[in-house]
């Protein structure tokens, strides 16, 4: 059974930075994984992704967002720098899978709240 679980959200000022860290279960190191947000009204969305052969990163957070992962510990993070109001959201830490070259979730943690003020 897989199980993930998210920390490290919080209230950051724009410009700011924030390590989100995801503790999980149930799946081995070679397996991909991922970040998605949701914020108010709108879609969840996919931010990054992590594989064997690479990350990969919605265009809006390329050079900002780092996504990573300690196999010994069992955990994945985001590192999020230049924090804009526009990244406001609810993050969700997921299992994910590339189909047809979109990355979707197959697991998803019960998401932490990232609020950037301006």
């Amino acid at each position: 059974q897989v199980q993930l679980v998210e920390s490290g959200g919080g209230l950051v000022q724009a410009g700011g930075s924030l390590r989100l860290s995801c503790a999980a279960s149930g799946r081995t190191s070679s397996d991909p994984m991922g970040w998605f947000r949701q914020a108010p009204g709108k879609e969840r969305d996919f931010v990054a992704a992590i594989y064997w052969n690479g990350a990969y990163y919605e265009d809006s957070v390329k050079g900002r967002f780092t996504i990573s992962r300690d196999n010994a510990k069992n955990t994945v993070y985001l590192r999020m720098n230049s924090l804009k109001p526009e990244d406001t959201a609810v993050y969700y830490c997921a299992a994910v899978s590339n189909v047809a070259g979109r990355w979707i979730g197959d697991y998803w943690g019960r998401g932490t709240q990232v609020t950037v003020s301006s």
